[in-house]
């Protein structure tokens, strides 16, 4: 076998062996895509441009620096009861990631909608005495500067390390031009203004700790889905809001994350309980000629979509919940987070493919139970 075919076999031996340490180190998708692309890239591009054996060998061996660079990058830092600030804890991601950071060490302060609630109390029943419970209601200006407050007595000169904007509200989920304004509005003040106005509050502490900032947006915030016009268009807005704080906020040594997950069951949906109670004022808002065009079969169909989506969520918070701890203790955090099930080839379909055939796909994602509204049933 002649030099050159060793040569290119070892670049592909060194490509799979490499490709694959990276992956099982880097379980997240959020975390892998830059190495797992510049390895196949450099290791592919020497083997398709055939270089002398010796070159490839120099190229390897950079390869290997810039991967032992790369790995201590994602060494997490101490937690040394770093304090950290959570919103949205009553239950979901938040509730879960309060418990997990607490048997970290870290000190937490855990923002919920009901101080006295369910949730609000099983953390101070279970977690340590580093758990604080605060009440803090992200629309109200009121509370969060309650809450920024007491954070500010508690940490002192040790500050605030890091900020998570957790809380947010799936609304209604039907087609845009059904969803009421009020919905739209809702879902906004919670999910959009909700995060910049505690953002806003509590920077300069994270400015002076030159911590971490994130945000949990959704998978939605990248990827039309129908039906989700109100929720997804609020999770747009928070990921290009963090995209922008990223750059403002880099002189300060401030790192800002955005974790985008897929599918999980986080009480979000409220289950076919929302569309229940909301049914009435629904039908309320809608004009007699969109009910006649619709058909109340099609409104109906709706409060299926709920169950469904709740059907197909995964019930493991783990890989959110290890993506977020990674973007608070890591020392160079990615600024993006793809946790679930194919949430990065979802969010790179909208990206790079044509939209013809991202719509199909997007359409097909959704399309449990679908309905055709009955003005396109009748005939012509």
């Amino acid at each position: 076998m002649s030099m050159f075919s060793e040569a290119a076999w070892f670049f592909l031996a060194v490509t799979a062996a490499l490709g694959s340490i990276v992956l099982c180190k880097h379980k997240s998708p959020g975390q892998l895509g830059s190495p797992v692309l510049w390895l196949a890239g450099l290791f592919g591009g020497a083997y398709l441009l055939f270089l002398p054996f010796f070159w490839s060998l120099v190229l390897f061996s950079l390869s290997c620096l810039l991967m032992c660079v790369y790995s201590a990058d994602q060494e997490l830092l101490p937690v040394d009861q770093k304090a950290v600030l959570v919103t949205g804890c009553d239950s979901g991601f938040g509730h879960a990631l309060v418990k997990k950071l607490d048997k970290l060490g870290f000190t937490v302060f855990a923002g919920v909608l009901n101080e006295k609630g369910p949730g609000a109390e099983e953390l101070r029943r279970n977690c340590s005495t580093r758990i604080t419970v605060l009440q803090m209601d992200v629309t109200s200006p009121e509370q969060i500067k309650d809450a920024y407050s007491k954070v500010v007595e508690k940490v002192q000169d040790k500050g605030l390390w890091a900020l998570v904007n957790n809380a947010g509200i799936l609304g209604v989920t039907m087609d845009g031009e059904l969803i009421p304004m009020t919905e739209y509005k809702k879902c906004m003040e919670v999910n959009f203004f909700g995060p910049v106005g505690v953002t806003k509050a509590f920077l300069p502490l994270l400015r002076k700790s030159k911590g971490r900032l994130v945000n949990i947006s959704s998978m939605g915030g990248g990827v039309p889905m129908p039906k989700m016009a109100a929720y997804n268009s609020t999770k747009a807005a928070l990921t290009m809001f963090s995209s922008i704080l990223r750059q403002e906020l880099s002189k300060w040594g401030v790192k800002v994350s955005v974790i985008q997950p897929g599918g999980f069951q986080t009480n979000i949906t409220g289950i076919s309980d929302v569309w229940t109670k909301k049914e009435k004022d629904i039908l309320d808002q809608l004009s007699q000629e969109q009910l006649r065009d619709y058909g109340q079969d099609y409104l109906q169909v709706q409060k299926a979509f709920l169950n469904s989506m709740e059907k197909h969520s995964s019930p493991d918070f783990t890989p959110v919940l290890r993506d977020i701890q990674h973007a608070i203790s890591a020392q160079i955090p990615a600024p993006f987070y793809y946790p679930g099930t194919m949430v990065s080839i979802w969010v790179y379909l909208a990206s790079i493919f044509p939209t013809c055939l991202s719509d199909y796909c997007f359409k097909k994602l959704v399309a449990y139970g679908e309905c055709t509204p009955r003005a396109l049933r009748m005939p012509n």
